[in-house]
């Protein structure tokens, strides 16, 4: 099975950290893509280089395997980062628009309802960009962090973003792509054999971040410990609760019997938070 890195010739913040990891040794020629993309390989890595936005390309992972007989076991996008603030920043995310309605039309790529399996990587690779990023002396400039589950696009295999932000001034940061060719160098195994953030399933804690703002800085103070894996983080704005009943009072109704201790005290201390009723039967008669 191979990884497969993604990046687009149309983002500095995409093309230029994939520059810097092709710069690094070990790379050849991938194999030919039918479809007017480049692709290059090192070891059982993939990166594949094309010229559209990078939510634009959907089912990257199956039509790789399609064009090339390889299976794909993640995914991981270049991207640029956007925020109103300006602030420089370097993030890792999970993808998916799971808040939108099958009426609703993804604004960045996706399907409604749709998220992308986590990437387990994303808790460690946060943390190692926390430490290749204070190395390189980008650290206090750049801000380090994580960000909600949003946007596409769509893939069937686990899938996460690593972003260069927040204006065009540090999109192109050569810097910064270094620093970020370094994590995919390091953490991808390529320089010693020793891949960071490789999943072992041996009943390790998974943090579910539901509530907070975009950048989640809560669940942040969680994940920043050694050993801390993340799946989805729901921002509030991703949990529209009574957004179709408006003057209406939402009541959660909990199959108690379906969850486990751990998950019951999250949930209802979650909606505690939101100021919502937990409801038995006879209160919704």
């Amino acid at each position: 099975m191979v990884v497969l890195v993604v990046a687009t010739a149309s983002d500095p913040a995409s093309v230029g950290p994939a520059a810097a990891f092709l710069a690094m040794p070990g790379w050849s020629p991938g194999p030919p893509i039918p479809e007017g993309m480049e692709s290059f390989t090192n070891g059982n890595v993939r990166l594949l280089k094309h010229e559209c936005s990078i939510i634009a390309e959907d089912d990257l992972d199956r039509r790789w395997q399609e064009a090339t007989g390889e299976v794909v076991s993640e995914v991981i996008f270049l991207s640029k980062h956007t925020a109103v603030s300006n602030r420089p920043a370097l993030t890792v995310h999970p993808i998916g628009v799971p808040h939108l309605r099958e009426d609703e039309t993804p604004p960045q790529g996706g399907r409604p309802g749709w998220a992308a399996l986590t990437n387990p990587r994303i808790g460690p690779w946060l943390r190692l960009l926390q430490k290749v990023a204070a190395d390189q002396g980008l650290v206090p400039e750049f801000e380090i962090t994580l960000e909600a589950t949003h946007h596409g696009p769509l893939t069937s295999k686990p899938t996460m973003f690593v972003e260069i932000g927040s204006t065009e001034e540090y999109w192109g940061r050569q810097d910064a792509a270094q620093a970020i060719a370094l994590i995919l160098w390091k953490g991808l195994g390529l320089e010693d054999g020793n891949a960071v953030g490789t999943w072992l399933g041996n009943g390790e804690k998974v943090l579910l971040g539901i509530g907070g703002g975009h950048y989640a800085p809560r669940h942040m103070d969680i994940v920043v410990k050694d050993g801390v894996w993340v799946g989805h983080l729901l921002s509030g704005y991703s949990l529209p609760m009574e957004a179709g009943f408006p003057g209406g009072e939402v009541i959660a109704h909990l199959d108690q019997k379906s969850f486990k201790g751990w998950q019951k005290n999250a949930i209802t201390s979650y909606l505690q938070e939101q100021n919502i009723k937990i409801g038995k039967p006879n209160d919704f008669l």
